[in-house]
Order: C-alpha cells, then sequence, then structure tokens
C-alpha cells in the first residue's frame, strides 16, 4: 500500500497531479484544496490513500494528513465513495468539514455535489463523534493571473472531470465572470462556481 509520495511534481491540474518519483509516474487525484496549498516548485511530498478496485487502483493526494484523516473518516460513511469525499474536500476545506459536522450543519453539507438530505444526516450522525478539533491546512494558496478565457477554460474541463454537466458549468462560469470585474484566479473561480452548482 503506498502511504506518500515524495518526488517531482510533473503535471499539475486541479483535479489531478503528476508525480514523478524513481523514474515512475503516478497519477494522483487530488482536490481543490490540496491543489491550492501545491507548491510552485517541481519537489513535491503528498500523503497518499490508495483504494483498490477490481477494475482500477486509485492514487487519493492530500497536502496534509489532517485532508486525509478527514477523507478517510468521509469514505467510512456508507453512500460516500471517494470521489464523493474529494468533492466534500474541494468544496470546503477538512477543518471546515469538521466544523460543519461537529455543528450539524445539514445544510451546508447538501451544497455538494452528489450528496442529499440523507447522505448529509448520515454523514453528521456517523461522524459528529469522530471529529475532533482540526487545524486547517495552512497551505499556501496561488494566485494564477491569466486572462479570463484561459481559466475558465481550465475550470470547464476541472468541474466536467469532477462530474458536473458541461452546459451548465460553462453558464455559472459565464454568470460568475459577467458580474464580476475583477480576475479571477483558477481556484477562486471554480471555488464559487461549486457553490453556484
Amino acid at each position: 500500500m503506498i502511504y506518500h509520495l515524495n518526488g517531482r511534481l510533473i503535471e499539475k491540474h486541479p483535479t489531478h497531479v503528476v508525480i514523478e518519483c524513481g523514474g515512475v509516474g503516478y497519477i494522483v487525484s487530488i482536490s481543490l484544496t490540496t491543489f491550492e496549498a501545491l507548491p510552485s516548485d517541481e519537489s513535491i511530498f503528498l500523503n497518499i490513500h490508495m483504494v483498490v478496485r477490481e477494475d482500477a487502483q486509485t492514487l487519493y493526494g492530500f497536502a496534509t494528513t489532517e485532508e486525509r484523516r478527514m477523507f478517510l473518516l468521509l469514505i467510512s460513511v456508507s453512500g460516500v465513495g471517494a470521489n464523493t469525499a474529494r468533492l466534500i474536500l474541494s468544496a470546503m476545506d477538512s477543518a471546515t468539514a469538521s466544523e460543519v459536522i461537529a455543528s450539524g450543519d445539514s445544510d451546508v453539507m447538501k451544497k455538494v455535489k452528489g450528496i442529499g438530505a440523507k447522505t448529509a444526516q448520515r454523514i453528521i450522525i456517523d461522524l459528529r463523534d469522530k471529529v475532533g478539533a482540526s487545524t486547517g491546512a495552512g497551505g499556501v494558496k496561488s494566485e494564477i493571473s491569466t486572462q479570463h478565457n484561459t481559466v475558465k477554460n481550465e475550470a470547464l474541463m476541472a468541474l466536467t472531470t469532477l462530474g458536473f454537466d458541461k452546459s451548465r458549468v460553462e453558464k455559472t462560469l459565464e454568470q460568475i465572470l459577467n458580474k464580476s470585474d475583477s480576475d479571477f484566479s483558477l481556484e477562486a473561480l471554480i471555488k464559487q462556481a461549486l457553490q453556484k452548482l
């Protein structure tokens, strides 16, 4: 079982990275929270959780052990798979997720794609006693200053990869970009879109 990877960052996308370790390239699925915390240099260290299924072996990477801990708690809940847990941790960091669960705020949890009322309640009931006061990721947020179009296209690709409907994502991104005069970073645009989708 792979516990962590320490190597060279080859590719960086909002939904996944490619890390080269000892001449082998590993594709690692990440949350938006981890994407924001990634360093700007080539050297990278990620905590890993490996999911082995009959048809696939998938690596999930986390910038902090706290985020991995929250991911493992989330996937322990019946009806919450690895991709749903990644969506939750893209919409909020692990500290926020802990607070939401501890306070029993199912309305916030229901805003995440794929989380209905029953699943939100189940997450809160199952995990309320398990989440302690957690510390935030403390990662440095990377600002990507590019033209609207490039950022919009990258956000569209990231959100459709996460399972959102392409035409709905396009409309949402248009609305966000048209309402604001300021330039959005890729992370900020995706976060805004996640709240509206």
